[in-house]
């Protein structure tokens, strides 16, 4: 057994089973988390706002379930970060954004509020890009969160905070979004694991717009394991989120790996039309090559994709003018930089545009799903570039060319949204630079437990080389605080404020 301060450091999967067998104690495991948060969140800034008063008064409740022999959930008494786009009752939500500094819901978004009777504790908030727009998680509320093996450098985004807190054991599980990466970017670069599902599988009763399939909730862990058992505890349908369905989590959890030997894998360095660092593709090109002998094929797929580059814009575009015009209109000073130029790029699209756009999209999906009829998975890199510095607030150049806007470095993520498949960031080792490398592992739509019981194959498969399993951070690093990270300010001065009404929108 380990002793109670390293009890964060074991997965969410044991330390549930631990819970379950009375050989800890969910008081136990929250103090240890807190100890934790206390110790490294000042060298990261992963952690927001925090609930530790109440999360103690759940984690007793916890434990006196757990003597008195009652049913007990899935997670039950795994202490839960949630990312700070995400409604939780009484915890400041602030979305990263200055007009949202004092707003406190009233209630749970679907998600949190699944998770909660799943038997998980809220203790704390994890940091994000103000109002989720952006692959580098800083705001001016909270400010930068740095990257757990290098702080200098950036998180990723926009589940940033979520990323670089299970990547620092503060916690054993964070939830995520994604709408053009955000669950798979920051899984990467902090070496972590990140899943999108296929649309509808996780209920989002926040989305602005109910029957866009771009932007989903997901589940963040250590590993595959993690992931399916948080998975398992987030189905169910929501009435108002019209594209959620039922789905039995025993499909989910327990998992299981699936058998490598009769897998058929296709892979991609760029799907054609994505800019790639040349030491990125030599990383994923080294892992293509330790998966080869594992399966029955692995063979180089080529996409006819258009122009999703543009695709994406519309789309995204859309997204942006629909949750956020009314802010941009009445209150635009409240807006960062990124959700601004969003905002002003739907002004200039047509309904013909969108026409388009939702054409091209439909292409790009049915490319998927006829390479999907000769392959189970797919795989490319998750990033284009290695963690960059905190300071720069999106890469603009990749190999010496120049990115359209500020997101366009994430077209490796973003061109898989528009097809709608699930798609999984598995940590694989570490890149040239020294960073974590995130393999992005993609499965057919709607079959989201055979793309991750997949992962846990390739993820067990890797687990004994230091090459490719899972980095950890330096965490002796990691004991001197980076005041820095909280000193920025991106556009005016805080000021104090309630809700401005907007929903959110992740990267």
């Amino acid at each position: 057994m380990a002793h109670d301060h390293d009890l964060p450091q074991l997965s969410a999967a044991r330390l549930r089973r631990l819970i379950g067998t009375r050989q800890i104690s969910p008081v136990e495991l929250l103090d240890a988390c807190i100890a934790r948060i206390e110790r490294y969140n000042p060298a990261v800034n992963a952690v927001t706002a925090t609930d530790f008063e109440r999360a103690r008064e759940h984690a007793r409740a916890a434990e006196a379930a757990v003597m008195r022999g009652d049913a007990l959930g899935p997670l039950h008494g795994l202490p839960l970060g949630v990312k700070d786009l995400q409604d939780t009752a009484g915890l400041l939500t602030t979305h990263g954004n200055v007009g949202l500094r004092g707003n406190v819901p009233a209630a749970d978004n679907t998600l949190v509020a699944r998770l909660r009777r799943a038997g998980a504790i809220v203790t704390a908030k994890t940091n994000v890009p103000d109002m989720g727009a952006g692959a580098n998680t800083r705001n001016p509320v909270w400010g930068a969160t740095g990257n757990p093996f290098d702080p200098s450098l950036n998180a990723g985004g926009s589940s940033g905070g979520s990323a670089a807190a299970l990547a620092c054991d503060l916690l054993p599980l964070c939830t995520g979004s994604d709408t053009g990466g955000s669950l798979r970017i920051p899984a990467a670069l902090c070496g972590v694991v990140g899943l999108r599902p296929s649309p509808g599988l996780v209920a989002n009763n926040a989305r602005a717009l109910g029957w866009s399939v771009i932007s989903v909730l997901g589940p963040m862990g250590r590993s595959v394991d993690d992931v399916s058992l948080m998975l398992s505890a987030s189905l169910g349908v929501d009435t108002r989120d019209p594209l959620s369905h039922a789905a039995a989590p025993e499909a989910f959890w327990p998992a299981g790996a699936a058998d490598l030997s009769g897998l058929r894998v296709g892979y991609t360095e760029d799907f054609g039309l994505c800019i790639v660092d040349p030491g990125v593709r030599r990383t994923f090109r080294s892992r293509v090559e330790s998966i080869r002998p594992l399966v029955a094929a692995c063979e180089p797929i080529e996409l006819e994709l258009g122009d999703a580059d543009r695709a994406f814009d519309v789309l995204r575009a859309e997204a942006f003018v629909a949750a956020y015009a009314d802010v941009y209109k009445n209150a635009p000073e409240t807006l960062g930089p990124n959700v601004r130029a969003n905002v002003e790029m739907a002004g200039s699209i047509t309904l013909g545009d969108r026409a388009w756009a939702h054409l091209q999209q439909t292409h790009i999906a049915r490319q998927f799903a006829r390479a999907f009829e000769r392959y189970d998975l797919i795989i490319a890199p998750t990033t284009p570039v290695s963690a960059f510095p905190w300071t720069e607030l999106y890469a603009k150049e990749i190999d010496g060319q120049a990115m359209r806007n500020y997101y366009h470095w994430l077209g490796l993520t973003y061109v898989v949204t528009l097809a709608t498949n699930p798609a999984l960031s598995l940590p694989c080792g570490r890149d040239e630079q020294g960073m974590p490398f995130g393999l992005q592992v993609i499965g057919r739509l709607r079959e989201d437990a055979a793309l991750l019981r997949a992962a846990k194959a390739l993820e067990e498969a890797w687990a004994g080389d230091a090459d490719t399993a899972r980095p950890v951070p330096d965490f002796t690093a990691l004991e001197q605080p980076r005041p820095e990270l909280k000193s920025i300010v991106t556009h005016p001065p805080l000021v104090d404020g309630g809700s401005n009404g907007a929903a959110p929108v992740a990267v």
